[in-house]
């Protein structure tokens, strides 16, 4: 198993088989959440900590390494911010330090704040099984363990059967080499990620280019969807 750790302020990432390590100096902030545990039959409170305009639309995706997902879709025209959390879980506001571990049972994700008139939910999803392996049960590329794992956490029925109809159009494509292993599940709670892991793919571009090179993620997108994500 491959772990990546951060320690208030040291991030190590380990590529097992490919000898290579990335050691990033990094400033922490401390943990923001954006929505607290609902109770049975509430909804979940709000608590959003980042920017975003008042009548964006909501969507969230559990992608495996929260850093590599947020480059995806902070850079899709129509999204207005995309933060790195961790989504589905029972533990109040944790840190990374305890999600990594798998103890609390929430996985790696992205909150996306979008304009429906720019970006529909359906060129979400698009862009989202185009960022990922879905036929991972185990986790994503180097990152193993169930923080690691595919998920997309629908926040009302439109949502659902849209997830569920992209779902079963990408499995009769053929482009994958086996079955679509990504839940669809509803929302429950999301709590917003450390400062030191929002845009690091901008804040530290030399480590984030050295570990989605060196993790296979890029490898996989390039074969599997290259002549598409070439055309657009």
């Amino acid at each position: 198993m491959v772990e990546r750790r951060v320690l208030w302020g040291i991030v190590v990432v380990a590529v097992v088989g490919l000898a290579f390590i990335a050691v990033g100096l990094l400033t922490s902030g401390a943990t923001s959440p954006t929505s607290a545990p609902a109770g049975e039959g509430d909804q979940p409170l709000e608590l959003v900590a980042e920017s975003h305009p008042n009548d964006a639309a909501m969507a969230t995706f559990a992608g495996g390494c929260f850093w590599c997902t947020e480059a995806a879709f902070q850079e899709t025209p129509g999204v207005s911010n995309a933060i790195s959390g961790y989504a589905g879980g029972q533990e109040f506001d944790p840190t990374y330090e305890a999600v990594y571990t798998g103890a609390t049972g929430h996985r790696e994700a992205l909150r996306v704040y979008y304009d429906p008139k720019q970006v529909t939910y359906e060129e979400l999803l698009a862009v989202y099984w185009q960022s990922i392996d879905p036929t991972d049960a185990g986790g994503q590329f180097v990152d193993r363990g169930m923080p690691y794992t595919t998920a997309i956490y629908v926040h009302d029925e439109q949502q659902r059967a849209a997830a569920q109809a992209s779902l079963s159009e990408l499995e009769g494509t053929g482009r994958l080499d086996g079955p679509v292993v990504t839940e669809v599940l509803p929302f429950s709670t999301f709590y917003e990620a450390e400062e030191y892991h929002q845009d690091f793919y901008l804040k530290s571009s030399d480590r984030y280019e050295a570990y989605t090179g060196a993790s296979g993620r890029q490898d996989f997108k390039e074969r599997v969807w290259g002549e598409i994500q070439k055309s657009q």
